[in-house]
């Protein structure tokens, strides 16, 4: 058996504390605390679904496989009664329409390894009533009519991840159901044996030689059965009886059963390890009707009645936690930042006595701040935009009195620039880089919360399209002038509102979870970012993890804070400083790093 210093190369130290950065599974004994402790990555225990971009063309009854990354849908129903011929493929964050199938049909089976390999089959229209045996193979750009299958049927479960390697089971020919099975081999389907209990409206996963089949009607079915490539075994059932489900599963062993119908749609989510089923967390749109694919860790709900696309991540996942960083040299509040976690500046804001305007610069090199030159306008509540600590914006903000002055920082020293045609103040809705910027909403004169939207070309000022919300006190995030969040702010209620800008319009997003103002964001992207801290109206701890589509809560802020600075690129890394906490309230120094990946330490038990 092989010893701990052979596996990691050293052997079990002393401390007196802890390691600084213990290396992942290394063990260590501190002598302090008198016992054994170990480091291993925090993740999840339990699976989630967050909001997906939805298909463009809202239906369900469709064909569905690939991964969460790499899908496809195919065919389907459109309320009210409407067979589709769409087929349409999802990259992990939108839905594009591609080639049409050559027969519209809903009630179909599909099977395949991602967006460009797939094979459907079966279906129905009405009316008049038509049931097909039709199959259609799927190359990437085009569908072709190949073999049919020898019975025709509709409302049936499929597995197969290859489109050359699928199964139909059970479904709905003619009156009654049918426990009918064939096995498809990428030219054929030959009959093999049967299910054991016939019924229509079940769900299948996995592949043609290991595959589940489970749920169904009539009357609602709990059964489950199991596939081995040759007979179909009844093992444990549903926890919750239905029909309609999605479905998602690599094999027999692991699968994910979701929403369907009881007497009214479900949200319900079932885990399947290979023995049992496990209820785990919900859909967020309760639907039937709807299709599957991906993995247990990584699945896809799309459409149904209604009609939504959710992405499943699964247990394990990483978890990610804010840690402190370096102190600011001057507490303060109301300040700005721009740049990354580990090239960041934060300037300007108000520091005691009393609030006292300041220009103060510092810079982060991602583990100490450096003071550097002072703007030349001290000013409070602005934005401030830029990609690293040696090239930012200072934009707007109060003396107290609004102001259009804008600052550009070069590494050293700031330079005034040309102003912003409309002088305000609440400007830290504002994103891009110092070359390519845009600063939207803030307060103006005469007072009142504002819509207003400029870009920055890098030398001066344009007024475009106006945000849907007028409001103040928000944060904006994006990599330029063409492509920005507006996230929260007060409107002048507190708002979660987000939209965003394409270059030309704004767009209502999905809300915040929590309403909040005087909050933080990382700085430079619209698909992929954080907001965290503010007020809603205390202060708040709250982080929230934006994919392009919705925001999810996550690993909370170790202070909670308002009126803070903000630097950082994407949801991965961000970090956040300065700020209001506590009460009374108090200015802070405090610096928090965060990172998608956290560890957890645990004590070895010698008992």
């Amino acid at each position: 058996m092989a010893e701990y210093k052979e596996i990691h190369g050293t052997k079990i130290r002393n401390y007196t504390t802890n390691p600084d950065n213990p290396i992942q599974g290394e063990v260590w004994y501190n002598e302090t605390s008198d016992v054994l402790k170990f480091q291993y990555p925090t993740v999840t225990t339990s699976g989630s679904w967050r909001t997906g971009n939805n298909l463009n063309t809202p239906r369900g009854f469709m064909a569905a496989a690939g991964t969460q990354t790499s899908s496809i849908a195919a065919g389907g129903l459109v309320p009210p009664n409407s067979p589709s011929i769409t087929s349409e493929t999802y990259n992990g964050t939108s839905w594009t329409e591609t080639n049409d199938i050559n027969q519209g049909r809903y009630g179909l089976g599909g099977a395949g390894a991602d967006s460009t390999a797939a094979v459907i089959f079966g279906g129905f229209t009405s009316p008049p009533d038509v049931t097909y045996n039709n199959t259609e193979l799927w190359n990437g750009s085009n569908w072709t009519e190949v073999n049919n299958l020898n019975t025709a049927r509709f409302q049936m479960a499929s597995a197969g991840k290859l489109s050359t390697a699928a199964l139909a089971i059970g479904g709905y020919p003619v009156p009654p159901v049918t426990a009918a099975t064939e096995s498809w081999n990428g030219t054929n389907w030959t009959e093999v044996n049967d299910l054991n209990t016939a019924r229509r409206l079940l769900v299948g996963n996995g592949t043609q030689t290991s595959a589940l089949a489970y749920g169904g009607w009539p009357p609602n079915y709990d059964n489950t059965e199991l596939w081995n490539g040759t007979n179909w075994t009844e093992v444990n059932d549903l926890n919750t009886a239905r029909r309609a489900m999605g479905s998602a599963g690599a094999d027999n062993t692991s699968a994910l059963a979701f929403g369907g119908y009881v007497t009214t749609t479900q949200a319900v989510t079932e885990e399947w390890n290979g023995t049992n089923w496990t209820e785990t967390n919900d859909l967020n749109t309760a639907r039937s009707d709807l299709e599957g694919s991906g993995i247990v860790t990584a699945a896809l709900a799309i459409g149904g009645v209604p009609a939504a696309v959710e992405e499943w991540t699964g247990a394990g996942a990483p978890v990610g936690a804010w840690a402190t960083g370096g102190s600011l040299n001057t507490a303060r509040d109301f300040t700005a930042g721009a740049g990354i976690a580990t090239s960041a500046l934060c300037f300007c804001g108000l520091k005691p006595p009393g609030s006292t305007n300041m220009g103060e610069t510092e810079s982060y090199n991602g583990t100490n701040w450096t003071e550097l030159n002072d703007l030349n306008t001290a000013r409070e509540d602005l934005g401030g935009v830029g990609a690293s600590n040696t090239a930012a914006l200072a934009i707007g903000g109060g003396t107290p009195s609004k102001v259009a002055a804008v600052e550009l920082w070069n590494g050293s020293n700031w330079t005034e620039v040309n102003d912003l045609n409309t002088t305000r103040r609440g400007t830290e809705q504002s994103a891009g880089v110092s070359t390519s910027a845009i600063c939207m909403g803030g307060d103006q004169d005469p007072p009142g919360t504002s819509a207003l939207t400029e870009v920055w070309n890098g030398t001066n000022w344009t007024e475009v399209n106006n945000l849907n919300t007028g409001r103040a006190r928000g944060i904006g995030s994006g990599a330029s002038s063409t492509a920005a969040l507006c996230i929260g702010g007060a409107a002048p209620s507190i708002t979660g509102a987000t939209e965003l800008y394409n270059g030309t319009n704004w767009a209502e997003q999905n809300d915040l979870n929590t309403a909040r103002q005087r909050l933080g964001a990382s700085q430079t992207s619209s698909t992929n970012t954080l907001a965290f801290g503010g007020s809603a109206p205390s202060e708040s701890a709250k982080t929230e993890d934006w994919n392009g589509v919705s925001w999810v809560e996550t690993s909370d802020m170790g202070t909670a804070r308002t009126e803070v600075g903000r630097a950082g690129a994407t949801s991965t890394s961000a970090l956040i400083f300065a700020g209001q906490t506590g009460s009374p309230n108090v200015r802070t120094t405090a610096t928090e790093e965060w990172s998608s990946t956290s560890t957890t330490t645990k004590t070895v038990d010698t008992d």
